[in-house]
């Protein structure tokens, strides 16, 4: 039996560090296409668009792992299935409910392993991001701009721009959304970006064009004014604090995020995202056990050997996951539903449905 758990374990590791090497591989391209474009285009700098490139490869890897886990697993116990090794196995009286054993030893590997990663790599990397993004704002305000494209980057501002020549802007076009009051509306015909890095702000200098100002006496409305030059202030969307960028659920630790859950000064949706976050982190992680639990009789149900048909079917899967973790996540927003329900729901769905399938597998 040694020998068999040791074969699986070859093939079933071999199978995952496979898969994690294409999804990280499709990654590095994809940054590698979205990123030239910021050298070439934007104009910034070697070094930050190398940064950006290192987190950006780094910071899905709490997604990509599980999904290697599944693929990998699929492929491994369908090559097996296809070439009628658990044929054999089962002729010689293997139970092979054993089978799982090598496998589940592997999901829980790399749970715990994903544990790690998302207490403390994951959230790093989405804080370093933040940063760096609000560096390159900073000194190229140009670069969070793309023509003839709604842009949400500044606070309280959607900007959109028919053309942009480095920091000078044509055809542009500002709505301030505001509550309990129509949106307010800026059009000029042209305009300047003007970095004012001491105040971590940007202002925006708009020539020959009219905005909507309130009326004093109804302040639900507003009147058109005309004007040659007209300034405004532009803050990039990061909170601030006197210590710089405050972190968001997304950048903090477990340890963070319980403290910032025990605040009682938090706001309501405040709380709801940590509670969110906390949760996701943790069924995030334990994916990997789940993703091996439904590949197995996946794999054996299906015998197929091509890899084309793992990968398929392994994102497939993933996508169920995804969208029911999403799902999970507008639920818990409007108040009706736990967090913690929400969250682990595809981890007890998949898991179940993995039970069951395994057991049809094995008696059939």
């Amino acid at each position: 039996m040694k020998v068999i758990n040791n074969y699986v374990l070859k093939e079933l590791i071999s199978s995952i560090i496979l898969s994690l090497v294409i999804f990280v591989l499709v990654i590095f391209i994809g940054n590698i296409v979205k990123l030239g474009g910021l050298i070439i285009t934007k104009g910034i700098g070697i070094v930050y668009v190398g940064k950006l490139f290192f987190f950006l490869l780094l910071k899905p890897l709490n997604y990509i792992i599980p999904l290697s886990t599944l693929t990998g697993t699929l492929l491994a116990f369908g090559r097996l299935s296809s070439d009628n090794e658990i044929t054999a196995l089962k002729a010689i009286g293997l139970n092979l409910y054993k089978l799982m054993i090598p496998a589940i030893i592997i999901g829980l590997i790399l749970s715990f392993f994903s544990i790690m990663l998302n207490d403390r790599l994951i959230p790093d990397m989405h804080f370093a991001i933040r940063r760096l993004l609000f560096e390159i704002g900073m000194k190229k305000p140009a670069a969070c701009l793309e023509e003839g494209t709604f842009v949400k980057a500044f606070e309280d501002y959607i900007i959109f721009i028919h053309e942009i020549d480095g920091n000078k802007l044509k055809g542009v076009r500002i709505y301030q959304p505001q509550e309990g009051r129509p949106t307010r509306t800026i059009t000029a015909e042209s305009g300047e970006l003007i970095p004012m890095s001491e105040k971590k702000m940007i202002a925006l200098k708009l020539v020959n064009g009219s905005s909507d100002e309130p009326n004093a006496e109804d302040p639900t409305s507003f009147y058109k004014l005309n004007f040659k030059t007209y300034y405004l202030t532009l803050n990039l969307q990061s909170q601030l604090s006197g210590k710089g960028i405050e972190k968001k659920p997304k950048d903090m630790t477990f340890r963070e995020l319980i403290k910032k859950i025990k605040d009682p000064t938090c706001s309501r949706k405040t709380l709801l995202l940590s509670k969110i976050e906390f949760h996701k982190k943790l069924s995030l992680s334990f994916a990997s056990l789940v993703f091996v639990m439904i590949g197995l009789p996946l794999a054996l149900l299906a015998k197929r050997e091509e890899k084309f048909i793992g990968f398929g079917l392994g994102l497939a899967v993933f996508i169920i996951y995804y969208l029911l973790l999403s799902t999970g996540k507008a639920l818990v927003l409007t108040g009706t539903f736990s967090p913690a329900l929400c969250m682990w729901f595809p981890d007890i769905l998949i898991a179940t449905a993995g039970i069951i399938l395994f057991w049809l597998a094995v008696e059939k």
